[in-house]
């Protein structure tokens, strides 16, 4: 039973007992019964196997008046009866034909496309959700509901989701929910599948990264395209029109250098066309001479020109370098040229040997090379007389031999060679006197020859210009080279020499040890530490914390006395030093004096004849107490205590008189302190 409330609808399945709070109008056994108890104002109807035909609607319980006169009937809000009715499955369309569970959505990148979810026959109608994946997609979406046009008591549920596909989108499932209290799971699910169409993407795998080599490596190319539908390929070769290849790999094995070039690879499907994709493919091979020359064997006459080409190929393109490997027992190699032409503008027979072309490149960090076939140069022409053969000058001393040789090149051979200084001639193979002219030898390079003269005994009258002319069919040549006769060394020269060096090595020696000895002092001077030091040290700090300080024994000043040391040392951040002169002779030579500007103590005649048993000392403070001051000191035995200087001395507090002496002696002291310097007494 449910009491009846004023706007209430109440809703029960189809085909169950439904009861409801209303005041009878009629009783019907099985369909509409009593349920409560009337007498005590319970009305309860029971409303049993209801139906949507005839249970479905708004209900109203009325009360009639108890008198016609009073006009006292009732009547209640309308309730409304819902019985509900589980809606049928959801279907999904797309362009107002259904789509199958299961099956495609299809759809171009970049669309704005509409799809609709409907759910049929319901009471109330149900709820649609939209869900991509699992994601739910709550905007762009709108549902209607409506009374079916055939059962006007049932609704038909409709939701439009506006959707815009994107290449991402593709393959993904679209879930459209219809959510129902009357389902058996409270709810039911279609899924349709989104078929994205886009046009092609590529990319490339295996370009190489490194050198690849003609002959020796292989190389296979992948065009890998991202497309729906899937897209046909085509591999170009750029410069050719013909086609590569229409598979998805392009397979060189093994590489030629015919295969170099640059290769696209582009694909396309009914919605369109890739950008093109390229990838440059250099087979490198080693140099290969194509062609040297003029002539593998060349004459070339004596200062005229000549010229030699070489022709090579080769990825990377070669370098060139014309070698020359002169006519000699060492096989000696030059590098004549570093270019594919080889010209000389003046051929002589430093140019005479064979040439070769060599080629080189580099591949994958290892050097390739090839060289041509050899060409012969021969040089033909008048005798030429090297000029660095001999040297410009031959130095000997008098009464030794000498041997003058030059190197002579001809081709054909000379038929003539002779010496000549002053009016005299010398043929080879001759000799005259001290003088001898050897035939022309063979020299290591081919067609050359060494020359020589022999000079025996030389004298001072030999020192000349002696000149080799030669000739041959073609011509003459003529060269000289300077004999230079020297006066020997006599032994009296060596042994002055000799002496005069021994001598400045000692003086070398003394200065070295003077400058030691000299820097050793001045060491002393700025760090040498005595005993002494360190006192006058612990006076100056004791000085200036205001510290008592201890007084000094004056042993030089007859055992007994003491000096305070305020009255000696003073502290100051200088480092120059106080010297305090005076003493004995005696006292002196015990100490070094490294001051210069120390100065000296004085004695009146007074003091002289009074105090024949005074002692001097020459004391110093030491070098990092006193500041370049300069204190002089002159110590008194017996002096008039009514002097004058002794009075100033006492009243100053210079100095202390010692207690237990029967001679009483006294310092008078004198500063010289440098400028802008504190002193302390």
């Amino acid at each position: 039973m449910y009491p009846i409330q004023n706007g209430t609808r109440r809703t029960r399945d189809h085909n169950t007992n439904h009861n409801l709070l209303l005041q009878p109008v009629g009783i019907y056994p099985k369909k509409y019964e009593w349920a409560g108890i009337q007498e005590s104002g319970d009305c309860s109807l029971w409303v049993r196997a209801a139906t949507l035909e005839f249970d479905d609607g708004e209900w109203e319980c009325q009360v009639t008046a108890s008198d016609f006169t009073t006009q006292d009937a009732l009547t209640s809000s309308p309730v409304r009866l819902v019985v509900r009715v589980a809606p049928q499955r959801p279907r999904v369309e797309y362009n107002t034909s259904q789509v199958l569970p299961g099956h495609n959505v299809t759809a171009q990148a970049g669309e704005r496309a509409t799809v609709k979810c409907v759910s049929r026959y319901g009471n109330p109608p149900a709820r649609l959700k939209w869900l991509l994946g699992d994601e739910e997609l709550t905007t762009s979406t709108n549902q209607s509901n409506s009374t079916e046009l055939d059962n006007p008591r049932t609704w038909v549920a409709t939701s439009v989701l506006e959707l815009s596909f994107t290449k991402q989108q593709h393959g993904r499932v679209l879930k459209c929910v219809a959510l129902h209290e009357s389902y058996s799971t409270k709810s039911q699910v279609i899924e349709v599948r989104l078929n994205v169409r886009y046009p092609p993407e590529v990319r490339l795998q295996g370009a190489p990264t490194q050198d690849l080599e003609e002959g020796r490596d292989s190389i296979v190319l992948r065009c890998l395209a991202d497309a729906n539908p899937p897209a046909k390929i085509v591999w170009k070769r750029m410069g050719r029109s013909d086609i590569a290849s229409l598979e998805e790999t392009l397979q060189f094995r093994p590489l030629g250098r015919r295969d170099s070039g640059t290769y696209t690879c582009e694909a396309q499907n009914v919605v369109g066309a890739s950008e093109p994709i390229s990838v440059q493919i250099d087979v490198k091979y080693p140099p290969q001479i194509i062609d040297v020359g003029p002539d593998r064997v060349m004459t070339a006459p004596l200062y005229s020109q000549a010229t030699f080409s070489c022709t090579a190929e080769g990825n990377p393109l070669p370098t060139y370098q014309w070698l020359q490997k002169l006519p000699t027992a060492e096989g000696t190699v030059l590098i004549r040229g570093s270019d594919s032409r080889l010209h000389i503008s003046n051929v002589t027979y430093d140019y005479k040997g064979e040439y070769v072309c060599k080629a080189t490149n580099v591949i994958a960090g290892v050097e390739r090379l090839v060289q041509s076939e050899a060409i012969s140069v021969q040089v033909v022409g008048a005798p030429q007389v090297l000029r660095q053969s001999g040297g410009r000058e031959v130095v000997v001393a008098r009464g030794q031999d000498a041997l003058l040789r030059l190197v002579v090149c001809a081709d054909p051979r000379p038929r003539r060679a002779a010496w000549e200084w002053g009016s005299l001639q010398l043929e080879a193979g001759a000799d005259l006197g001290r003088y001898k002219a050897e035939e022309l030898a063979q020299d290591a390079r081919e067609d050359c020859y060494e020359a020589r003269l022999h000079v025996r005994e030389v004298d001072p009258a030999d020192s000349r210009n002696y000149y080799l002319a030669v000739e041959n069919e073609r011509g003459t040549d003529r060269h000289a080279v300077h004999l230079a006769v020297r006066e020997p060394v006599s032994m009296a020269t060596l042994l002055s020499l000799a002496a005069g060096s021994l001598l400045l090595l000692l003086v070398l020696v003394c200065f070295t040890v003077y400058a030691m000895r000299r820097e050793k002092c001045c060491f002393a001077r700025r760090g040498d530490f005595r005993p002494s030091d360190l006192e006058s040290e612990k006076s100056d700090v004791d000085s200036a914390a205001g510290r008592k300080t201890p007084r000094l024994e004056n042993q030089g000043l007859g055992g007994g006395g003491t000096i305070p040391a305020e009255a000696i040392y003073s502290t100051s951040p200088s480092r120059r030093p106080h010297t305090i002169t005076g003493g004995s002779p005696e006292a002196m030579k015990r100490r070094c004096n490294i001051s210069n500007n120390s100065g000296r103590a004085t004695k009146t005649k007074k003091d002289r004849d009074t105090t024949k048993d005074n002692l001097y000392a020459d004391l110093q403070v030491p070098t990092i107490s006193n500041n370049g001051s300069t204190m002089t000191m002159t110590m008194m035995n017996k002096v008039n205590p009514s002097s004058p200087s002794r009075q100033h001395l006492r009243s100053d507090n210079y100095f202390q008189q010692q207690p237990h002496r029967t001679n009483d002696y006294y310092m008078s002291g004198h500063f010289q302190p440098n400028s802008f310097e504190r002193a302390e007494i």
